[in-house]
């Protein structure tokens, strides 16, 4: 493939969001008069000059009426009235119920108490809106639960302790109080009140302080703490009431919240992302829904998003490689209205259940990253944090990003582990044939080693994290949040010989004239100007090319003609060193004001420009570097080697700014540019790919070369997410500084790109997470007015703590500027560890990968070296000692005790011929269990079956606890089978899918990961995970099951909607047959027509309780299972008793 800008977009097979037609490429180049010496010949510069003035006088004229058209379809909102105030919702009446049998429960009311204390202290309370809670009404709790769980609920405020504890403990990790219920409609309908204010434009955002969680509960089914799901609830109620139709649901509790994704995993209009610890199953809820080969069902397919985490110690850089490489890329596509978080802080350093390592900066920098998207609309609801004092903190520091105050400097950031890393990788590869802007190009990483990895790096990734006892957050108190400087007297540097030049003085002036206009000036703190020292500008430049442009002040007309001929691209006039100085000697003042501390950032309105300024040579418009020269004084000022991050997103490439800091590694510039493999100005090779520095500042350059126009939104979003920001927080910046130029803006001249002024707002306000928020951006180019305008506007709200408009992308990335990013990636990957994204074919071991399809991605379990193994059949007796085969690996918890499941991990004996150790004789044979006080724990041994087991034999019964039929191995069909993910998420049709190979559809009203294939394994493994599922002894809804009807039972009856013969099951109310959801998923939509909640698996024989979410064995089921048995095979049920 090429590489040039006017690529076409990839022309994979997906299911297209935006399909727009590419707009014609304009194959013209246009370049700043000259070239670079050395560089390719140009014309004489008589011609030059007739043909710029042509062409600039057309221009003029032209080029503005132009940008009014190219920009009509973007939504600017300039002059909007902005929103302000951050709600919060609060109320002591909470904290009336807790465990009243166990009083070291981890949630309890001392959580609230925790955090009331700590935003008191900090003097949050006062600085937000307080609304009062409000209780949820039972239509509103009912668009995501049933009405017969809502009154079961209801019934508890009646019962004692002892039918309390009965009905809680028919539930996994929960307890129940009189008050509870109360308690849980108010923490639903403080929600709720949120959203109203939010979607009713009275505030910005919100937080709502509320116990009990409720990212856990499920449609009839208490779970994990949870009695009602309030994001659930609360994204329902936006759609329905204020017309909101898509939503971004964002949990970052540290556990899987399986109750809100199994509500909306076939609906396309709610978007729910999860990062959560998972460790190939091993942590609580112990689902395969919670892996990465989740991606949702149906309509919903692609809509699921799940980032487990397979190791304890996760970091702050962990958690925002996720957001970077996958949240936010995928949230620019899918352009939700409304942003819900799950919030829990269990993920927080210090934190008992969690066990990870984030800091409560890490969370500033995930709301702050959420800030920007729906037009800065975003409600957070606390979930779980178990650790007072982190819990507290966290709270604390996500509401102060939500008030707008900048997200604190991480500690230690670096880049994201191995393990997080992998993860990333599967998602990444689940999600791409979903989602277009998560297209990479063909031109893909070659390997995971890099080269020039010493032996201390890869020790040290293999260390493990042991988290730093950090210093309690502060945060800045500022008379004002963005200073300004500007000064008139710029405006006397002009052209005497070209009316019509682009670098023109009322470049600022109309830029001061649009932001005075919409009252963003007067908003800000106006500065006052200085034109820079001698000492200032000898940082950058050399005596003699300071003495030299000094000298241009007293020169004659002539032979100021004379002087700017001798450097390239310049026109000198008697005022231009004046200006020069004084543009720098500006940049400096507010450089000064940002490190003391005046203004948390800035705006500097300059000209000339700067950024082509060589040590000792004019360039490109430019004299005195100002930004090189800020960054020099700013370290001068501080007195060390201030890390300083320079992102330079003019359309030239900044080739002084490189030249001057090549060699310093204190300083990492970062440039987007055209480069037209070397035709665009400056020209040559200097903004190639390669270019990254030199000496001690290797890697320090980073250069993303565009080779082509039509640079759009997002082929630099795309930078930013893949490139720009992973190396941003590698880095750790102290001060931020942007060469903002503004010529890739719609209709400039000489740029030829798309960047519209909403998404120069959301560039700035990515960048505003690094370096405390201090960011200053200082003008370079840009040569059309109004687009200078509007984007330095856009800009400047976003510094003055506005969100960012709502950008549409109109196109996914140019496959030009992918090969561009991925370019720079691979050059660089050998300098920072962010950049060093695992494929997901290069993370499994040899056996497995042998089982992989062209079509075919991962397995669900990439850290095991054969992949996740299970057994398919039923809890029976093989002959070979009590041996308990599970039926699958279970997707949603059923509401059983601790004792009920369990997750074993076994090591096999590779010479033992394919029979497990006697676990009684073996040393080492028997698992390893580590559970928490979520994890269901009470493991049964599982043992695998002998090697001449074979998969062609048919189950002789259903699973009967307790039974022990004397069968002979060799007659089950509990045989070792890999799971591998399916070719479905490639569109292959599910119906292709053997039913035999599909048991237990119906999990959780169809939960059951539909992206796996049980692939047969005749050979060993050294490692295999296994999930042993008890059914439950008993549930509420057998009272559901109605007499087997007179005419008995066919099990040989097609789906009566669809006449599908493939895996149906049988309703246990109306014995209706319908088929599973792998099939048409029949069977579900009975379920949740007629709310009957037992069915009968006419393959496997099983019981399924859609509401208890779980399967069931009991007497009353006894019977219609002998019946079918009967049907099924011609003889009774063994043991039915």
């Amino acid at each position: 493939m090429t590489s040039t800008g006017q690529d076409s977009t990839t022309t994979r097979q997906r299911r297209s969001r935006h399909n727009p037609q590419s707009p014609p490429h304009d194959s013209s180049v246009t370049s700043k008069r000259g070239a670079k010496k050395g560089a390719v010949p140009r014309s004489s510069p008589k011609l030059a000059e007739v043909k710029k003035k042509g062409r600039m006088k057309k221009l003029s004229q032209e080029t503005g009426q132009d940008l009014i058209v190219g920009l009509q379809g973007l939504d600017l909102n300039l002059e909007a009235k902005t929103l302000s105030g951050t709600g919060l919702v609060f109320d002591e009446q909470l904290n009336e119920f807790h465990c009243l049998w166990d009083d070291s429960f981890p949630e309890g009311p001392e959580r609230l108490h925790a955090i009331k204390e700590q935003l008191i202290q900090e003097g949050l309370l006062d600085r937000c809106v307080s609304f009062q809670a409000r209780f949820a009404e039972k239509e509103e709790l009912m668009l995501v639960h049933s009405l017969e769980y809502i009154d079961l609920m209801e019934t508890t405020q009646y019962m004692n302790e002892g039918e309390l504890r009965i009905l809680a403990d028919t539930y996994d990790s929960v307890y129940l109080h009189p008050n509870s219920y109360t308690c849980a409609c108010l923490a639903s309908g403080s929600v709720l009140r949120l959203v109203d204010a939010v979607l009713g434009a009275e505030i910005r955002n919100g937080m709502a302080i509320i116990r009990p969680p409720g990212h856990h509960a499920q449609h009839s089914l208490m779970d994990g703490y949870c009695m009602f799901n309030h994001v659930a609830v609360a994204a329902r109620y936006a759609q329905r009431k204020h017309g909101i139709q898509r939503v971004l649901i964002v949990d970052w509790d540290v556990h899987h919240g399986q109750g809100t994704q199994f509500t909306f995993d076939q609906d396309p209009s709610v978007l729910y992302f999860s990062i959560h610890r998972y460790e190939q199953g091993r942590f609580w809820p112990h689902l395969k829904a919670s892996n990465w080969s989740t991606t949702g069902f149906g309509q919903g397919q692609g809509y699921t998003i799940n980032v487990p985490w397979n190791q304890v110690g996760m970091r702050d850089a962990d958690y925002i490689a996720a957001f970077l490489q996958i949240l936010l890329p995928v949230t620019l596509e899918f352009q939700p209205q409304l942003v819900l978080v799950a919030a829990g802080f269990d993920a927080l350093q210090g934190d008992p259940k969690g066990e990870m390592a984030a800091t409560p900066a890490g969370f500033a920098q995930l709301t702050h990253l959420l800030m920007g998207l729906a037009g800065g609309r975003l409600i957070l609801s606390l979930e779980g944090g178990y650790n007072l004092r982190s819990l507290a903190e966290g709270v604390s520091a996500s509401l102060h990003t939500l008030l707008g105050d900048p997200c604190p400097l991480l500690e230690s950031p670096g880049a994201p582990c191995p393990s997080a890393q992998l993860s990333l990788s599967c998602t990444l590869e689940a999600l791409e044939p979903f989602w277009e802007v998560l297209v990479r190009s063909d031109e893909t990483l070659e390997e995971d080693s890099v080269e020039g990895n010493t032996a201390e790096e890869e020790e040290e990734e293999e260390r493990p994290y042991e988290p730093p006892v950090l210093p309690g957050l502060t945060w800045p108190v500022l008379q004002a949040r963005t200073g300004l400087v500007y000064d008139q007297r710029m405006m006397g540097h002009y052209n005497l010989w070209d009316n019509h030049h682009p670098e023109m003085p009322q470049r600022v002036s109309q830029i001061m004239c649009r932001l005075e206009e919409l009252g963003l000036a007067e908003r800000c703190l106006i500065l006052p100007t200085r034109p820079a020292t001698d000492a200032e500008l000898l940082t950058c430049h050399s005596a003699e090319y300071v003495g030299r442009l000094r000298a241009t002040e007293k020169m004659k007309t002539r032979e100021l003609h004379r002087e700017g001929a001798s450097f390239d691209s310049i026109y000198i006039c008697p005022s231009t060193f004046a200006c020069a100085k004084l543009a720098t000697g500006a940049t400096c003042c507010l450089v000064e004001a940002v490190l003391a501390g005046e203004v948390l950032n800035g705006v500097a309105v300059v000209r000339p420009p700067g950024h082509h300024a060589e040590q000792d040579a004019a360039c490109g418009f430019c004299f005195f570097n100002s930004v090189a020269v800020a960054a020099r004084h700013a370290q001068a000022i501080s007195g060390h080697a201030l890390r300083i991050l320079i992102v330079d997103w003019d359309i030239h490439h900044g080739n002084g700014t490189q030249h001057i800091f090549e060699e310093d590694p204190s300083i990492l510039y970062i440039s987007l540019h055209r480069y037209d493999h070397g035709t665009f100005f400056p020209m040559g090779d200097e903004g190639a790919s390669n270019q990254v520095g030199w000496a001690a500042g290797m890697g320090f350059t980073v250069n993303v070369a565009w080779n082509g126009p039509r640079m759009g939104d997002a082929e630099y979003l795309a930078a930013w997410h893949r490139l720009v920001l992973p190396i941003a927080y590698e880095f750790n910046p102290e001060l931020v500084l942007v060469s903002a130029g503004f010529d890739a803006a719609w209709g400039d001249p000489l740029g030829g790109c798309q960047l519209s002024p909403e998404g120069y707002a959301h560039l700035t306000h990515l960048l505003m997470g690094l370096a405390s928020g201090h960011i200053i951006l200082i003008l370079e180019g840009g040569y059309n007015l109004t687009s200078i305008s509007e984007s330095m506007a856009a800009c400047t709200r976003t510094l003055l703590g506005d969100p960012p408009p709502v950008l549409t992308l109109p196109r996914p990335p140019l496959s030009g500027a992918l090969a561009s990013i991925t370019e720079t990636i691979q050059v660089h990957r050998r300098y920072w560890r962010s950049l060093r994204v695992m494929k997901v074919k290069d993370k499994e071991g040899p056996a497995s990968s042998k089982l992989i399809t062209k079509e075919a991605l991962q397995p669900a379990n990439p850290g095991s070296a054969k992949g996740l193994t299970t057994l398919e059949g039923n809890i029976l007796d093989t002959g070979l000692g009590k041996t308990t085969l599970a039926s699958s690996v279970q997707e949603s918890t059923p509401p059983q005790t601790k004792s009920e499941a369990a997750v074993a991990e076994l090591t096999q004996d590779q010479s033992s011929e394919g029979a497990l150790p006697d676990p009684a004789t073996s040393e080492g044979a028997m698992p390893d269990l580590t559970t928490s006080e979520e994890a269901v724990g009470g493991a049964e041994l599982i043992q695998t079956c002998p090697a001449s087991c074979t998969d062609n034999q048919t189950p002789p019964t259903s699973p009967v606890q307790g039974a022990t039929p004397q069968s002979s191995p060799t007659k089950l069909t509990g045989i070792l089978r890999t799971l591998e993910l399916d070719n479905k998420a490639q569109g292959s049709p599910e119906s292709q899918i053997p039913g035999e190979e599909r048991l237990l559809g119906e999990a959780a009203g169809g939960q059951d990961v539909d992206d796996s294939v049980l692939m047969q394994v005749f050979g060993y493994t050294d490692q295999a995970m296994f999930y042993a599922v008890t059914p439950l002894p008993w549930c509420p809804h057998l009272v559901a099951v109605c007499p087997i009807p007179e005419a008995g039972l066919d099990v040989t009856q097609p789906c009566q909607d669809c006449g599908e013969f493939q895996e149906n099951w049988v309703c246990l109310s109306c014995y209706e047959v319908y088929c599973s959801r792998y099939v048409n998923a029949h069977m579900l939509q009975h379920h949740e027509a007629s709310g009957h909640p037992l069915v009968l698996s006419y393959v496997d024989l099983s019981t399924w309780c859609y509401q208890c979410q779980a399967y069931v064995h009991h007497q009353a089921v006894l019977d219609v299972k002998n019946v079918a048995h009967q049907n099924k095979f011609g003889e009774d049920m063994p043991h039915s008793h």
